[in-house]
């Protein structure tokens, strides 16, 4: 037996996932004990390649990367990683509303699980396009006798049994490519998980009381901007705009002359949305083509405010078109590297007119407080998903989430 083999029988407990972004492939791992802890082990990040809009577009160039990112992890870990769970996201994304239900007799008796997994079924059957795929199933209420709002149905009564149902879809063809490239690198790909679910189980201060009373998660990534919202405790709503950090760094190069690498600097350094904040007398320096010119700061934020106003209009008329703008009671929590820009939670605080949180990701156990940043959301969240998930299944379930997570894991 090898001795990459024997690490891989040895680390039974240990767990990853994999995030191929349009900048940044990464790879975490950690080990999800049968007590229900999660401990971080190690973590790989490189550059990413052949991906555009957080889609694969070469896989061979995106497989590389990921066998880079997976050795960086296992060196870190002293394991190998053979298996992961992947994030999804991309202008792709689509969230589909479904409901379904089964009749349970003229005379009312007790609800069983296979009554449940029957309602699932019926709520499921969506005709789809033979171009996408579904990514989750996450119920939101149940219905017995017109009776809405019931979370846990088992062992109720009733005469008719639904479920509101909503579904995560995604281009087939984009989630085969993700895929093929964790398989060109050697790992063998477990599940799929959209990143703005993702990141929603990372964000330190997102509550169970966020998510009912009506929460909006953006994260914002670098070809792309996720959005996951919540309502009464369930996803309801699910999309993506066609607007990330790159967008607002091409901006840069084109307004401040300069390449691209010299624009992301700058964007990092000195980028702010919000012009009218920043000292009309503050200059900073532009290194490019051997020499060095002085311009206005404020005139970098002339080019980067429009661009986050669009971005977040975009986000409000996509909320409105799904009718969930008016459930956000909680507010918007925005992720993802672009979080961190002075100034633009209050763009998107004037744009969506509700409260808005910059979020990072909630360290773990021995995770470096390094990688507690806002970038790192969907890729920690990951973890902390796929961690729960696996102590699901070993477990006998409790609560209705424990229940449905096992049937659909079959289904």
């Amino acid at each position: 037996m090898s001795e990459r083999n024997a690490l891989r029988q040895n680390d039974p407990d240990l767990v990853a996932v994999l995030d191929i972004g349009s900048s940044k492939t990464t790879v975490v791992c950690g080990y999800s004990r049968a007590d229900g802890s999660l401990t971080f082990a190690g973590c790989g990040q490189v550059e990413s390649k052949g991906v555009r809009k957080g889609i694969v577009a070469d896989i061979k160039l995106a497989s590389e990367q990921v066998k880079r990112a997976v050795e960086q992890a296992e060196n870190m870990a002293s394991a190998e990683i053979a298996r992961a769970v992947v994030a999804v996201g991309g202008p792709h994304i689509r969230g589909i509303n479904s409901r379904g239900g089964i009749a349970l007799g003229t005379r009312q008796r007790e609800i069983y699980r296979e009554d449940i997994r029957s309602a699932l079924d019926r709520a499921r059957s969506v005709q789809l396009p033979s171009d996408r795929t579904v990514v989750h199933l996450l119920p939101r209420e149940f219905t017995i006798d017109e009776q809405p709002g019931i979370q846990d149905p088992l062992g109720m009564t009733g005469c008719r049994l639904e479920v509101d149902l909503h579904l995560v879809t995604a281009s087939a063809s984009a989630v085969q490519s993700i895929v093929s490239a964790a398989n060109f690198a050697g790992i063998s790909v477990d599940d799929h998980v959209f990143d703005a679910v993702a990141a929603a189980e990372s964000l330190s201060n997102f509550s169970e009381g966020d998510r009912v009373i009506g929460a909006c998660v953006l994260d914002i990534g670098a070809g792309t901007t996720e959005i996951a919202c919540y309502y009464e405790g369930a996803v309801v709503f699910t999309g993506s705009v066609a607007i990330g950090g790159e967008h607002f760094t091409n901006d840069a190069a084109v307004g401040m002359k300069c390449s691209i690498i010299e624009a992301e600097r700058l964007k990092h350094l000195y980028g702010n949305a919000v012009a009218t904040t920043i000292p009309s007398d503050a200059v900073i320096e532009i290194a490019d083509d051997n020499s060095v010119k002085t311009v206005s700061q404020r005139y970098l934020a002339d080019i980067i405010e429009p661009r986050a106003r669009e971005l977040f209009e975009l986000v409000r008329d996509t909320l409105r078109a799904g009718g969930v703008l008016d459930l956000i009671g909680a507010g918007t929590f925005l992720t993802g590297g672009l979080a961190r820009m002075p100034g633009i939670d209050e763009v998107c605080r004037q744009v969506l007119r509700m409260r808005v949180h910059c979020e990072a990701a909630l360290p773990l156990t021995r995770m470096p407080y390094e990688l507690a940043v806002p970038e790192m959301s969907c890729p920690i969240g990951l973890l902390s998903y796929a961690h729960r998930t696996r102590n699901m299944k070993r477990h006998e379930p409790q609560g209705l989430k424990g229940k449905l997570m096992q049937m659909l894991a079959g289904a």
